[in-house]
């Protein structure tokens, strides 16, 4: 929390509090991980506890997801990872991540190039550092951990902090609208074949995610994604 000094009120000496972002306001430096949403790749792991997802649309209407984690969350899964699209460079930039996929399109693999981004990419990591579960169907069972793309990073000389402010300020505080319109749900409608929907849950004061008309929830615990 921040108190500005010129803000302090005369009559009552009350300061002006100003709350500052809390989303991606650490030193570490963020890592975005390309995680897969076809059916066959749901439960994943590792949305519910991200700082911010990216989702947009991929061929044949389906989606891909892109979580930014940062502050160094020891997840001991993450996934299942897919291939990079050059679609999502733009926002793995703004928040100066370490941009961690399987694989690449053409463009993709162009871009990373051209732009110098820092990348882990799967596909050329040991199996121990991505590896497939049996419990889903490849391609959409590979695995990985905070724990391993920080080792691969050391490696590679990626510098592990950043100071550069994010472009998406949030702050994630409680805020109480006076004069807010209710939305109870809110539906992104992505393609024919992928309909996304939020529905909120007044007790818990979140949004439940929906996708192919049903929960969408995490691999480990079975609870709802949220928001």
């Amino acid at each position: 929390v921040v108190i500005n000094v010129d803000d302090v009120n005369e009559i009552t000496a009350e300061p002006e509090v100003v709350k500052t972002p809390k989303t991606l306001s650490g030193t570490s430096r963020p890592i975005a991980v390309m995680i897969d949403n076809h059916i066959d790749a749901m439960p994943q792991a590792g949305l519910e506890q991200a700082d911010i997802v990216y989702e947009l649309r991929v061929e044949g209407g389906e989606t891909r997801l892109m979580l930014i984690l940062q502050d160094n969350k020891d997840l001991k899964k993450i996934g299942p990872v897919r291939s990079s699209r050059h679609d999502f460079l733009d926002y793995a930039l703004e928040n100066d991540a370490i941009y961690v996929h399987f694989g690449w399109s053409p463009q993709a693999e162009s871009d990373i190039k051209t732009l110098g981004v820092n990348n882990i990419n799967g596909i050329t990591e040991s199996s121990s550092s991505f590896w497939r579960t049996k419990s889903k169907s490849s391609p959409h069972n590979v695995i990985t951990s905070t724990e391993k793309i920080l080792k691969i990073a050391e490696r590679k000389g990626y510098e592990t902090t950043s100071k550069k402010e994010s472009v998406l300020n949030y702050v994630t505080d409680d805020v109480k609208l006076e004069d807010g319109q209710d939305a109870t749900s809110v539906t992104i409608p992505h393609s024919n074949l992928q309909t996304v929907k939020y529905v909120y849950d007044e007790e818990n004061q979140v949004y439940k995610r929906y996708a192919r008309n049903k929960a969408q929830t995490d691999w480990d615990t079975g609870d709802n994604i949220t928001t």
